[in-house]
């Protein structure tokens, strides 16, 4: 009698959670290049804030458009192989900016940059969803929190060190050439992905399933808010600091990465935290719902704050902010990985982080837009951010429901 063959091993879920921490951590040092270069970019191809806006916008338009192809693209190959596809793209739009002349070649990569960097989260969330224990779905959420908030800090740390002595051309190019190094750990990885099923063994999600969930469409609001607070503080602080608060290169540098740094530490002692409290008997939906409101809450107070304050109270409630939106992080994720599980999470997440990701689009380019129309003044942007938090607020406490699995079978 012939011995049963052997299952082939899958690598541990701490080891793939790490590697896919670092995927976003580079991911985020990527995308947020362009801020910290922000003054010299401008400078050297002489853009007005509107056109910078223009670039920033141009990311987020492919970033987020693309989330519902990359969605379905991993439920039909795999996430391991897209992820892979898509920082193979990301790394290289990276490399190319380096060498660009003008607006129009600058903004062609940031969109092959939105392109790749749009399997990000829809890859992750569907092997978080079929390969880490229910128990540890929020200390994983929380590493990879940690992981795409503490690239910015990173990424502006050195990236800004790195300008102020070679400009921004050689820095662009070297973080594209080093982002090309993960992908060798991530093509030795196994890891079990859960594809639609084709028999009667378990129920076929369909776009339109997903569609018809109220919880989608809460989750859609509340993520869209947060963003368009998180995408403002990621494109437009540095500059501020350096324009409206002369600060140099140097000082920038320090005091964004040192917030970014906060906020990625609190993102990973919130997951770690969620997954206590919901074995201890805490609802998911009070241990989710509770910090992503006051993160609204607070946003709602900093953003209307900052522009008016003294520079030591701005910076201050900088890191208040931090604080409360680093502990917010995970539950985004964490949301769609509980209700959709290992057959949905990939295209929830996929259109919730599209629609998440306007604010990517169109606030942005608004950003811009007001600055310019203000003379070079932030404070308009400043309060449009924080009146924006009330949105996240309806959404995450009025229009979500209890977080809880869905049964797909009777949807």
């Amino acid at each position: 009698m012939r011995p049963e063959a052997a299952k082939p091993r899958t690598t541990a879920p701490l080891v793939l959670v790490g590697l896919m921490a670092t995927s976003l951590f580079i991911n985020y040092i990527d995308r947020g290049n362009l801020a910290t270069g922000a003054t010299q970019i401008r400078a050297d191809l002489n853009l007005s804030a509107t056109a910078y806006g223009a670039l920033a916008a141009g990311f987020y338009f492919a970033y987020a458009f693309c989330q519902l192809p990359a969605g379905a693209l991993s439920d039909r190959i795999g996430g391991k192989v897209v992820l892979a596809l898509g920082a193979l793209l990301w790394s290289v739009s990276t490399l190319l900016t380096g060498f660009v002349q003008g607006f129009a070649g600058l903004f062609v990569l940031r969109l092959m940059l939105g392109m790749g960097e749009s399997v990000a989260f829809t890859t992750t969330s569907k092997i978080i969803a079929s390969n880490v224990p229910k128990a540890q779905m929020g200390l994983a959420n929380g590493v990879i929190g940690f992981g795409y908030l503490v690239g910015p800090a990173a990424g502006t740390l050195i990236g800004g060190m790195l300008m102020a002595r070679w400009g921004w051309r050689p820095t662009f190019v070297l973080f594209g050439a080093l982002s090309l190094l993960w992908l060798l750990p991530w093509s030795r990885v196994r890891i079990h992905e859960a594809k639609p099923a084709t028999g009667d063994a378990a129920p076929v999600v369909t776009l339109r399933q997903i569609l018809s969930r109220r919880a989608l469409w809460g989750a859609s609001l509340g993520h869209f808010a947060g963003n368009w607070n998180w995408y403002f503080i990621l494109g437009y602080l540095p500059m501020y600091l350096e324009m409206q608060r002369g600060f140099s290169k140097e000082q920038m540098a320090e005091v964004v990465s040192s917030a970014y740094l906060v906020n990625a530490l609190a993102a990973l002692a919130a997951g770690w935290a969620f997954d206590k409290l919901i074995q201890r008997g805490w609802s998911p939906s009070v241990t989710l719902k509770a910090p992503l409101a006051l993160a609204h809450l607070a946003g709602l107070g900093c953003m209307l704050a900052m522009p008016f304050m003294p520079i030591g109270a701005c910076i201050a409630l900088l890191f208040v902010y931090e604080v409360f939106l680093g502990f917010s992080s995970p539950a985004y994720f964490m949301i769609p990985q509980i209700m959709g599980g290992p057959a949905a999470a990939a295209r929830w997440v996929g259109m919730q982080n599209m629609m998440g990701n306007m604010p990517g689009v169109i606030g942005v380019f608004f950003a811009g837009v007001l600055i310019d129309a203000g003379g070079g003044s932030y404070g308009t942007a400043f309060l449009l951010a924080g009146l924006v938090n009330v949105l996240g607020l309806i959404g995450w406490l009025a229009i979500l429901p209890r977080v809880a699995p869905v049964a797909w079978e009777r949807a």
